[in-house]
């Protein structure tokens, strides 16, 4: 029998232009004692990239809002994945370099990763709704 272990990440896409754009941003930050780096340099190295007129419109692309789920405190909320230059100082954006930016990159509505607690343990991240993507929108640019 071949379980899936509830730590495996899932498969996540991301546009050719998300790819080249955020390998770009990773380029310019220093190699160490950046937040956020490594993790995102690991999202784009197992990532499938498709042209942004392929990618599913349930995927979360950069500029998207999706809604998420926290589990066990059944806590939603909806942010909007930006690049580092695009965060507001109110909220409702939140940096790919963030660990919640750079694990919601690339997933699609439906999937589940579990994410290390503030205070230990982990949490269980559900994506709910990919409520805006700029592709399905007919954006390709941004």
């Amino acid at each position: 029998m071949n379980k899936k272990s509830t730590t495996t990440k899932p498969t996540i896409t991301l546009t050719e232009l998300d790819a080249d754009r955020l390998d770009a941003l990773l380029s310019t930050l220093p190699a160490r004692g950046m937040p956020g780096r490594d993790a995102l340099a690991a999202e784009l190295l197992r990532a499938d990239i498709v042209p942004s007129r392929e990618v599913p419109p349930d995927v979360v692309t950069m500029n998207s809002t999706v809604r998420f789920s926290i589990e066990p405190a059944n806590e939603t909320q909806s942010l909007t994945l930006v690049y580092p230059k695009d965060v507001s100082d109110g909220a409702g954006t939140v940096s790919v370099l963030a660990p919640v930016g750079s694990a919601l990159l690339g997933l699609k509505e439906g999937d589940r990763i579990e994410w290390p607690g503030p205070s230990g343990g982990t949490l269980g991240v559900r994506i709910d709704k990919v409520v805006y993507q700029p592709e399905r929108a007919g954006d390709y640019s941004r």
